[in-house]
């Protein structure tokens, strides 16, 4: 027994591999090889000043401050530099960020679609934007409604929301704003383009209809049962009202769950708020959105997502669905085994990348990042891997350029550990300076890997723009855009001054991502094709690949040192193969430091 139950581990753990690669496909098809673009809403854009948030829309958010002097923060002032209505409150910077609005909202997205079309992205996915008292927006009020602020009309809005049951969705109305998301969506559609939204479905904000109903009437309201109430409120008893936050955060009230999943009351408001985004108005799901992100996935039970995904794909038999997850492959299978989710926002990727690329003295050689990447591109199963959202930075981490910035620091794999030292709060060493022009080749030379690797690139507004920032709250600055005049950086947390880093729209930058961009849509070994490894060279830090599909095939060449270095291989010798980009025939390739070549045998 002992010996046959060895073997058959044996077996298993030979099989394995073949069997991700084998299994069937679960995954959308139009999301295969796309490449997305990441909004975070309320600094991306303003395009409607008068819908701009008043201080009372902060009720209920981090600092808990909506009562000092506010205004519309100016888009293009220096990021560190308080400002006179903040200096009023007598607070820090970092106190002051968080009650910063620079009024982005839904107009000033579809004012920028052709920029978003122009660089060749195909698919949008927007952090949340249902009303919420925060920036972020990840401390919902409610899940039917788009925030009021986001839309033309915050007041009718709320008035209308007034007059609806949250229980009943037969009363929902459809505001203003809710409106425009839908004119958002169409646009998109029209030009083929897709939009996924950010589902926060393990809690809620504090001052969330629900909550607040609760509060005020303990057992007695008919939400009683949504939350993880951990004592009533009972003055005969002694007792008070004590529930569980997210993370034991007081204002983020966790959702309930049992073995079943998140229970049936906010279940069956979250599906019916997941129809209505999917299928509003019943038009069908033509005029809905394509996906979800969904946030801290790891925080909600299995069972629940299973429930949700067999919805999710009766109302759209195509739709995405993409889960933010930090863990290592063992700990991500279950979650993409079929009957939960697509893909990840693929935070291993970009940790691999990290070591090899961002990482100096400390980087991992071209043998482990080849050993690596293939675990990870192998784990899954072909589907998944040409699903998955291969960024470099998002809201929740550091922007690339600043990535760069600061290399031989903490491992971004070592998520918590680096979280916090790439916080210029934490940090007072921190580098969140402008980068220099080798870093910023640096970055060019990841963005490119980033569209040319197998998978789905996704990056955040502004990095083509040349955007910098440490981490959150630091990565969150407002869009730099090409037609704006910004105030040189000169500020530093403390209010101390550096020398002026001056805020310009990097063109330059901006062509280099499109190039790839449009490189990739043109072709569908790159978008589509299968991967192998053709060369690495750990002494020289060169690594080259290929892509392909059907005839066309695609050699990419990374070099990875501060050296110039030389490549020849066999399959040159068919002199069949061109530079991408300068149209020469390729015997032998040089490729200049921290730079990449691509040849492809298409004519």
């Amino acid at each position: 027994m002992k010996i046959t139950l060895v073997i058959l581990l044996a077996v298993q753990t030979l099989l394995s591999p073949l069997q991700g690669s084998a299994q069937k496909d679960f995954t959308p098809e139009w999301s295969k090889g796309v490449v997305w673009y990441q909004i975070f809403p309320e600094r991306f854009n303003n395009g409607d000043r008068n819908n701009d948030p008043k201080v009372t829309d902060q009720n209920g958010a981090y600092p808990f401050d909506d009562t000092s002097a506010f205004e519309i923060h100016p888009w293009t002032s220096d990021w560190y530099q308080l400002q006179p209505y903040e200096q009023k409150n007598g607070k820090n910077i970092y106190f002051n960020i968080q009650r910063r609005r620079y009024g982005g909202d839904l107009q000033g997205i579809l004012n920028k679609l052709d920029y978003i079309e122009s660089l060749g992205v195909n698919a949008i996915y927007l952090t949340p934007i249902f009303w919420s008292p925060s920036s972020h927006k990840y401390d919902a009020l409610c899940y039917h409604h788009v925030d009021p602020t986001f839309g033309p009309d915050p007041g009718g809005d709320k008035k209308l929301m007034e007059k609806e049951n949250p229980l009943k969705p037969e009363t929902w109305v459809w505001t203003s704003a809710d409106l425009l998301a839908l004119k958002l969506i169409e646009e998109v559609h029209k030009r083929k383009m897709y939009i996924i939204f950010d589902g926060v479905f393990n809690h809620l904000g504090v001052k969330n209809f629900a909550f607040q109903d609760v509060e005020r009437n303990q057992q007695a309201s008919p939400y009683n049962d949504w939350f993880m109430v951990e004592s009533w409120r009972d003055p005969a008893k002694g007792t008070a009202f004590k529930y569980k936050g997210w993370f034991g955060v007081t204002t983020l009230p966790e959702l309930k769950e049992d073995s079943t999943g998140i229970v049936a009351g906010p279940k069956e408001y979250i599906f019916n708020a997941t129809k209505r985004w999917m299928n509003p108005m019943n038009k069908g799901a033509t005029h809905g959105i394509d996906g979800w992100r969904l946030d801290v996935a790891y925080d909600v039970g299995h069972p629940f997502w299973k429930d949700w995904r067999k919805w999710v794909r009766s109302i759209n038999p195509q739709a995405y669905m993409t889960a933010e997850l930090v863990y290592p492959i063992e700990q991500t299978r279950p979650y993409l085994s079929g009957d939960e989710f697509d893909a990840t926002m693929n935070y291993n990727f970009a940790f691999i990348m990290h070591d090899f690329f961002v990482q100096d003295t400390t980087a991992s050689t071209v043998t482990q990042f080849d050993t690596r990447l293939k675990e990870l591109r192998e784990a899954f199963g072909q589907g998944v891997a040409l699903n998955m959202q291969n960024l470099m930075n998002s809201h929740d981490a550091t922007r690339l350029a600043s990535a760069v910035a600061n290399p031989d620091g903490k491992k971004f794999g070592d998520w918590g550990a680096y979280f916090n030292w790439s916080q210029k709060s934490n940090n007072k060493n921190y580098n969140a300076r402008k980068p220099t022009a080798s870093q910023i080749q640096k970055q060019k030379l990841i963005a490119a890997f980033q569209m040319l690797y197998l998978g789905s690139p996704m990056f955040f507004y502004g990095d083509e723009a040349g955007m910098w920032g440490a981490n959150d709250p630091d990565c969150r600055k407002p869009m730099v855009w090409a037609e704006k005049k910004y105030d040189d950086e000169t500020f530093n947390p403390d209010q101390s001054k550096h020398d002026p880093d001056e805020v310009v729209f990097n063109k330059d930058l901006f062509d280099w991502y499109r190039k790839f961009i449009l490189l990739r849509q043109q072709s569908k070994a790159i978008k589509l094709g299968t991967y192998a490894t053709i060369s690495i060279d750990d002494a020289r830090k060169l690594y080259a690949f290929s892509r392909t599909y059907g005839n066309e095939e695609v050699i990419v060449i990374v070099n990875r040192s501060n050296k110039p270095v030389s490549f020849t291989h066999p399959l040159l010798k068919k002199n069949n193969y061109k530079d991408v980009f300068t149209k020469a025939v390729a015997k032998q390739v040089s490729v200049k430091p921290m730079d990449i070549v691509v040849l492809s045998n298409r004519k």
